[in-house]
């Protein structure tokens, strides 16, 4: 028996905003499929290329700049490395009576279609490719986006993702298992047991620290950017200004929750934007686990401790993807911004010198104080209330460790039993909650 540990390589990957459901999935998509037609043959014998946005992909694609990322993956790119300033722009092109050449053939606006109502393909975020020659189908596939860039063809077993297929060494299934098996050891112990098995110790060492790279350069870069963010909200950057503030207080005078709220408004002011930006779990609740680890890297944490850190919470967003979800279409805000708290909260509690057992129950109080909340964004743009939202959590996952802390970790409720809560809650809550920008803000905030 294999465990369901998903590798802090894949986890945290490395892509560009705003969404890594909306953005990074349907890049990725559009890659699998140029790709499947050259395996088959077919890259020069279709002369129309078509794609439809089902369900919350179509509901709010155009302020995730899904159409820009599909076309981008037509076109060979993919989110490691693409310059996030060729990808965005495409579909305003199109609506301006243009036409551009993707893969070799013309694309045309009509050739983008949006189903926001269509729901049957087994994902909220599905999106169908489809290549035509002279009329007849040559190729058509349907893709499901299920949150953190992960994508999976419509018929592929759940397990299944675009993403290689690693198999690790434990075997536990939940958190009560991932306990077990850190009897005597740290959860980042066992997590990096598995990250050796998969891919060796240089490929290891070098992904953490360029995972960190890309957060921390995200950070700073949003701490150094000013103006306003993409898509008509008139959102106005503020983490720069904010950094700006807390520099100038009397030494002791600013909270680490004043920190870490900052750093995370930065990160997730750079997703508004559509920049580089490190999935974590998802890009809409990617702020909370880079500023908890810059707060304590600024504090002074090793490279030993950013590891520890990362692998840690690998094994509790892993816990939460394989029991539960996390995309905001599927449960709800809960799943991303909820999973990233147990995430950071965890990492923390590892750091600051926890045992298993209180990591555990750091992740749990982290999660639990997220159940029930909503996806709503206004316009369908990663702003409001994403950002603020990425700022408290981050500081909750501070108090979640401290909590945990100060006890001995034992609990009433376990992370099992908030994981599970967290996906009854998000079956049962309405589909207007979930990325779909029919309810909640989304249609309480004017927005033109």
């Amino acid at each position: 028996m294999t465990g369901i540990y998903v590798s802090a390589l894949d986890l945290f990957s490395i892509g560009i905003g705003p969404s890594s459901s909306h953005t990074v999935g349907p890049m990725r998509a559009g890659r699998m499929f140029v790709d499947e037609l050259a395996a088959c043959g077919l890259s020069r014998s279709f002369d129309r290329l078509t794609c439809t946005l089902h369900g919350s992909l179509g509901a709010t694609g155009i302020g995730h700049g899904t159409p820009d990322a599909v076309i981008a993956g037509l076109r060979g790119r993919v989110p490691e490395t693409c310059d996030p300033a060729e990808v965005h722009g495409s579909w305003e092109e199109l609506g301006q009576g243009e036409t551009l050449s993707v893969a070799g053939v013309p694309l045309t606006r009509h050739d983008i279609v949006f189903e926001p109502f269509a729901r049957g393909y087994g994902h909220p975020n599905a999106l169908t490719l489809t290549a035509e020659h002279e009329g007849v189908t040559l190729l058509t596939r349907t893709y499901l986006s299920i949150g953190g860039g992960f994508v999976l063809t419509a018929d592929a077993a759940p397990e299944a993702s675009a993403l290689p297929a690693h198999v690790p060494l434990s075997a536990y299934a939940n958190a009560d298992g991932l306990l077990r098996e850190a009897q005597g050891r740290s959860i980042a112990a066992v997590a990096l047991d598995d990250e050796l098995q998969m891919f060796g110790r240089d490929a290891v060492d070098e992904g953490l620290d360029a995972i960190w790279a890309a957060m921390s350069a995200c950070v700073r870069a949003g701490l150094s950017t000013r103006g306003g963010l993409p898509g008509g909200l008139g959102v106005t950057r503020r983490a720069a200004d904010a950094h700006d503030q807390l520099s100038r207080r009397p030494l002791g005078s600013v909270s680490a929750d004043e920190w870490v709220a900052v750093y995370a408004m930065a990160v997730n002011e750079e997703n508004a934007a559509g920049g580089r930006v490190v999935t974590a779990p998802t890009n809409g609740a990617a702020g909370v686990v880079p500023a908890v680890l810059y707060h304590l890297v600024h504090e002074g944490a090793s490279d030993a401790d950013i590891r520890c850190f990362l692998l840690t919470a690998s094994a509790i967003g892993s816990i939460v993807k394989a029991n539960a979800s996390i995309s905001g279409a599927e449960a709800g805000c809960q799943g991303e911004v909820g999973t990233a708290c147990a995430m950071a909260a965890g990492g923390l509690c590892a750091v600051w010198g926890g045992t298993p057992e209180q990591v555990e129950n750091a992740a749990e109080i982290a999660m639990e104080h997220h159940l029930g909340l909503t996806c709503d964004p206004v316009g369908g743009l990663v702003q409001i209330p994403c950002i603020e939202r990425n700022a408290v959590a981050a500081s909750t996952a501070l108090t979640a460790a401290r909590i945990a802390l100060l006890g001995d970790g034992h609990h009433v409720v376990s992370l099992d039993t908030v994981i599970e809560t967290m996906r009854q809650t998000g079956n049962d809550m309405s589909s207007r909650y979930k990325e779909t920008s029919t309810g909640g803000l989304a249609v309480n905030v004017p927005y033109c």
